[in-house]
């Protein structure tokens, strides 16, 4: 099964892009380029050819990722080059694709990398928590000038105020009062953590192989505390985008459980508000950009938030 899911009805490559990768030896003329659906940013193929010089060292064939330009995305960045470094930096870790090229047509920048036969994670959320804090447990990359992630609570609420400016009125004043009473609320001061993060370890970005649970699409990498990954995974509009469903109540406290760490996880549930009224801002942005699916992941998130102020 392709690891983004069924195929999208899409167009074929650019012809640019195509030439690029046969240039490189991942294809002919006569491979096959399968769009693959998943991520939301960026177009995706999965692409077979086993007569190309390069199939002897990847059988299934390839990923290649076209990357959309950037986008003033408040939360989530689009960096072809940040993922190509983190690829390389974690090959042979098992825990992300292995990266084949970087290319840079006239196209758009674009990375080949290896595909994974396996499904779009959608169940045991104890094997996520188990990888996570293996990510989380590896050596910072200190040569790579990777960007901190918000720590603790009065960065958190910086960040939301910055993302609630460019929401929807309605939005505005449904979130204000909540905001305030963040803002109201004794400071969770910050971890200090320098810690290597994912940056959106989504339903959609972890894949279920053979050999276990690999995370793909790490365009927005991050340095910082581990519960900003915890959060982006927990989050209920997240799961409802990403998996079609919120985790229940017990799902949850079976994550956090695996995740076995208690100091994190004890600061992750403290910090929980804050990161509630950042993912229902960022709901509020997405809707104001046209993404209508995310007004239900709003209802989702603000009723999270509701909980854990309460």
């Amino acid at each position: 099964m392709p690891h983004h899911a069924a195929p999208s009805p899409c167009t074929l490559p650019p012809d640019t892009l195509a030439q690029a990768v046969i240039v490189r030896g991942f294809a002919t003329r006569h491979a096959h380029w399968i769009p693959l659906r998943g991520g939301r940013s960026n177009r995706l193929w999965h692409v077979t050819n086993p007569v190309a010089p390069a199939a002897r060292n990847c059988p299934s064939g390839w990923v290649v990722k076209l990357f959309a330009p950037q986008q003033n995305n408040p939360l989530f960045a689009n960096d072809a080059h940040r993922e190509t470094q983190l690829l390389t930096h974690l090959d042979g870790q098992g825990i992300a694709p292995r990266l084949q090229a970087y290319l840079s047509p006239p196209a758009g920048e674009a990375i080949i990398y290896e595909h994974l036969d396996g499904a779009i994670w959608q169940g045991n959320p104890a094997p996520v928590a188990a990888l996570l804090h293996r990510l989380h447990g590896l050596p910072a990359p200190e040569r790579l000038a990777l960007p901190h992630a918000a720590d603790g609570s009065v960065e958190l609420l910086r960040q939301i105020r910055t993302i609630l400016e460019a929401c929807p009125e309605q939005i505005q004043n449904t979130l204000t009062p909540k905001v305030r009473t963040l803002a109201a609320r004794r400071d969770i001061p910050a971890s200090g953590a320098v810690r290597l993060l994912h940056g959106d370890p989504v339903a959609g970005n972890l894949i279920d192989t053979s050999n276990g649970l690999r995370l793909i699409d790490w365009q927005c990498p991050a340095l910082g505390d581990p519960c900003e990954d915890i959060a982006h995974f927990l989050s209920p509009a997240q799961q409802l985008v990403y998996r079609g469903s919120p985790l229940t109540r017990g799902e949850t406290e079976e994550f956090l459980i695996a995740y076995s760490d208690r100091k994190t996880t004890a600061r992750y549930t403290r910090l929980a508000p804050w990161y509630h009224a950042r993912m229902a801002a960022y709901c509020g942005w997405k809707m104001a950009q046209g993404a209508q699916d995310y007004g239900p992941a709003f209802t989702l998130e603000y009723v999270a938030l509701k909980a854990a102020l309460t």
